[in-house]
């Protein structure tokens, strides 16, 4: 049990009419905190961080969270609540039992992506500001993805390494360039609802109880960035840091049919989050996105 944080335990199990029993440290990325807590009422999982660092990060993953268990069938974890305690901000959320992966599985979770990307709304963006990792993210409304996605996506990013001396004039023009082609590449489609960080860490095969009783694994999906656009940005995600399964594209092409040589736009639909990547930590993800750049010039 981490003893200093036992007050922090104590006080949102009490805010949720929880008794506390104990806690467990379990992975929770590079931001956050982690803990599986133990109550009278079952287990939860709770995410902790600094409040004044990312002023109302978990605020907006909660209405992400909400939003996509309403437009989905695949599991989202279940919003307690969220809330500050001292200079430290939780998320409070059902904790999810881990179930086998298999075939089904990934077909599942084909058609839940699909049935995902169905929503969709009249422009591209979102309500209100939210994070992609530790990132803000800018989510004004627009008519047309190209704008959307150069001048919300990539160019305040480009901007950022700019100004940190990591890219010159010269690689911002060519992602200008990049920026002004967008809209001849993209197959013209609607804003679809989008989960935004789909990769590996940010699903699970999770254990439930069907409503005859049964045990069942489904695709469970959260910590989400979420605002409407491509639905390509999705998939192109999901292919950022190796390969989901091949079931899981053959069941969602099946479901909603992807626009032809989808797979050669993939690296402009991950030029997004290898600039994040870029600003965050550096490295090779720079030098990704120089290729990107000079590729689609």
């Amino acid at each position: 049990m981490n003893l200093l944080l036992k007050p922090l335990f104590i006080d949102v199990c009490k805010t949720h009419n929880l008794h506390f029993f104990k806690s467990e440290t379990v992975a929770g990325g590079d931001i956050n905190q982690a803990f599986k807590l133990i109550t009278n009422q079952g287990d939860f999982f709770l995410k902790v961080n600094s409040s004044p660092t990312y002023p109302q990060m978990f605020d907006k993953e909660s209405e992400g969270l909400t939003h996509l268990a309403k437009s989905t069938g695949m599991k989202v974890p279940a919003v307690i609540g969220c809330g500050i305690v001292g200079d430290r901000q939780y998320l409070l959320q059902e904790f999810l039992i881990p179930g086998q992966i298999s075939n089904r599985f990934w077909i599942l979770f084909g058609e839940g992506q699909a049935q995902l990307h169905g929503k969709t709304n009249d422009a591209f963006g979102w309500f209100t500001s939210n994070y992609i990792g530790s990132l803000k993210q800018q989510n004004n409304f627009m008519n047309l993805w190209d704008e959307f996605y150069g001048r919300q996506r990539i160019m305040p990013l480009v901007v950022t390494l700019f100004n940190k001396g990591v890219l010159d004039n010269k690689e911002v023009t060519l992602a200008e360039n990049v920026c002004k082609k967008l809209g001849s590449i993209f197959p013209n489609e609607p804003p679809a609802l989008l989960h935004g960080d789909l990769w590996s860490g940010n699903f699970m095969a999770a254990s439930i109880i069907n409503a005859d009783g049964k045990t069942a694994t489904v695709p469970a999906i959260f910590d989400p960035a979420v605002y409407y656009g491509h639905r390509e940005m999705d998939l192109g995600m999901t292919l950022l840091f190796g390969s989901f399964d091949q079931f899981f594209y053959e069941a969602y092409h099946a479901s909603y049919p992807l626009e032809k040589e989808w797979r050669l736009r993939v690296t402009l639909t991950q030029l997004y989050p290898l600039l994040v990547h870029a600003v965050l930590f550096g490295g090779s993800y720079i030098n990704r996105c120089r290729q990107i750049f000079q590729r689609w010039n």
